[in-house]
């Protein structure tokens, strides 16, 4: 991970890693990780108060979880669609917070990612920016498992274009099989697990 520009951050993946492997990879100095089940992150955020940690929650959210997930997390990652914006905007009212969040957007085809579509977020973009408790940040995306590597950096490419074109800082892009790619397209969030905990233990999100 040598030679990544100062705006390129890590994200530590913690989710099915203990909160000792949280905890030693804190004591290095990394400060910011990310977790997609509730049930699993918040045990694991308790066990580690003490810590001034960053959480970001990078899971599909679900209708049911939002509660959960804004009184846990800072960071939302994956906002997916209009109604689920609504929706967090609604109940991060009620819990008194205003988290900030990026919308996931899917550039190409991919049945296993869900995501707003370039000209359906330009669509309800003035909906969107007008939800009051919640702060938009950015813009998160996932390039599908098929694409060579000069596809993927092309699809970052159009997804960091996007969130300049929307006056948005953050590009949340690239993961431990394409993380060069997402730097060099512009990303400001990394989203690391096994390249920094090694394979996941047996956590699960019971």
């Amino acid at each position: 991970m040598q030679h990544l520009p100062p705006t390129a951050r890590l994200l530590a993946v913690s989710k099915g890693h203990s909160a000792e492997a949280v905890r030693e990879v804190a004591s290095l100095g990394q400060l910011a990780f990310g977790e997609s089940r509730l049930q699993e992150a918040v045990p694991k955020q308790l066990q580690l108060e003490d810590l001034p940690l960053q959480w970001h929650y990078i899971g599909r959210l679900q209708s049911n979880k939002v509660r959960g997930v804004v009184r846990a997390f800072s960071i939302i990652h994956s906002i997916d669609s209009l109604a689920l914006a609504e929706r967090v905007s609604r109940i991060a009212a009620e819990e008194g917070c205003s988290p900030d969040v990026l919308l996931q957007v899917k550039l190409r085809p991919d049945p296993a990612k869900g995501g707003f579509t370039e000209e359906l977020l330009l669509e309800v973009w003035p909906q969107l920016v007008s939800l009051p408790s919640m702060q938009i940040q950015g813009l998160m995306t996932m390039a599908p498992q098929a694409l060579e590597a000069t596809e993927r950096l092309c699809l970052f490419q159009e997804c960091s274009a996007l969130a300049e074109r929307l006056g948005l800082p953050e590009r949340s892009m690239g993961m431990s099989g394409d993380w060069r790619e997402a730097v060099e397209a512009g990303s400001t969030w990394l989203r690391l697990g096994s390249a920094l905990f090694g394979p996941r233990s047996a956590v699960t999100d019971g």
